[in-house]
């Protein structure tokens, strides 16, 4: 019986290793700098995502906050086929929107999947359905990839999108020879403070963001991560992706690349702080983000899909209403869209 056990737990050890070291993404090759030392990048103030014992230590402690899936959602109305008369911003969920500008129909962080997982059996199930449903979406000319977690780069969906629409699509360093490998083709990658040209009114710019990379064993932060800024003709648009929060990175962007017409910050997974800070920002950072890049309007992301940490499905919200009240900034310079719903700026 004894062997039998010890049988059963060097096979599931050897699976887990074996399943990790194939999921790990192609690492970036190229020059040494300020963020990047030749093997590994960094965030830019240095700060670390937690180690292998802090996880180990948050999972046997965990006290998560109460999740329930809703049923009862319905997918939002089709959208527009292209808008041009301003920004038209729509949420589908999570860090996926739609946004309508110059002619151009982007979309960020595209995943329409049930699990934010390489598996369909387990990990993060979505509790409520896309604000759109995919074959509602209009004709998609760019997709922005901030970086290639598996609740931000679902290859489920960058393979419908690609074989749907075939946009171009950008990425931070390094997550081009991903999207190769998987045979999605038209990507770009961008290093921070580089710029790419989409239209004779629209650029696209990617900035630094606080955060990791990884999707197996072998290939932690051995691609880049990101935020982007898109330049239109009716202003600029923040999308920040996913990170955590510091007094200088932010305010850069702002000094760099703003002011912005509306951005789009992250309020959720951020619990607990001593954990998940060097990674995500509570809704209460969110607020100084949205002051340090000096946004007219924000639009809150990375809530309510994914049960990726111990907040429940209401505390962002409730906490980023909070921290309005405390800030005193009003709730229309800080809106929380439900799912398919949109706004013109």
């Amino acid at each position: 019986m004894l062997l039998f056990v010890l049988a059963v737990i060097v096979a599931t050890v050897t699976f887990f290793i074996s399943t990790g070291v194939v999921l790990s993404a192609p690492k970036h090759r190229g020059p040494i700098t300020d963020h990047f030392d030749g093997k590994r990048f960094s965030n830019p103030t240095g700060i670390k995502e937690q180690k292998a014992t802090d996880v180990v230590r948050w999972m046997l402690t965990r006290k998560k906050g109460p999740w329930k899936e809703d049923k009862t959602s319905k997918y939002g109305n089709r959208p527009l086929d292209f808008y041009k008369d301003g920004i038209r911003i729509t949420y589908v969920n999570h860090t996926t929107f739609l946004i309508q500008v110059d002619g151009i129909n982007i979309l960020t962080d595209p995943i329409w999947s049930r699990r934010a997982s390489p598996f369909s059996w387990t990990g993060p199930k979505r509790m409520r359905l896309p604000g759109i449903k995919f074959e509602d979406l209009p004709r998609i000319h760019l997709v922005l990839l901030s970086h290639n977690h598996y609740d931000h780069l679902d290859v489920a969906t960058m393979r419908m999108v690609f074989g749907a629409h075939h946009p171009k699509i950008l990425t931070p360093l390094g997550v081009k020879a991903y999207l190769d490998k998987l045979h999605v083709s038209g990507s770009t990658d961008l290093d921070w403070w580089n710029e790419q040209t989409i239209n004779e009114k629209l650029s696209i710019q990617c900035v630094p963001a606080q955060h990791f990379s990884g999707r197996g064993l072998t290939d932690r932060n051995g691609t880049l991560w990101c935020g982007y800024v898109i330049k239109s003709s009716y202003g600029n648009i923040y999308f920040a992706g996913d990170t955590g929060y510091n007094d200088t990175t932010f305010k850069d962007i702002g000094a760099k690349a703003g002011p912005f017409k509306v951005s789009i910050i992250p309020i959720g997974a951020f619990k607990p702080v001593w954990f998940m800070s060097p990674i995500h920002c509570s809704p209460e950072e969110a607020v100084k983000i949205h002051f340090d890049t000096n946004s007219e309007v924000s639009i809150a992301s990375h809530f309510g899909t994914f049960a990726l940490a111990d907040d429940g499905l209401e505390e962002p919200v409730m906490e980023l209403h909070r921290s309005l009240v405390k800030y005193n900034l009003a709730p229309s310079k800080f809106l929380v869209l439900k799912e398919g719903d949109a706004e013109m700026f």
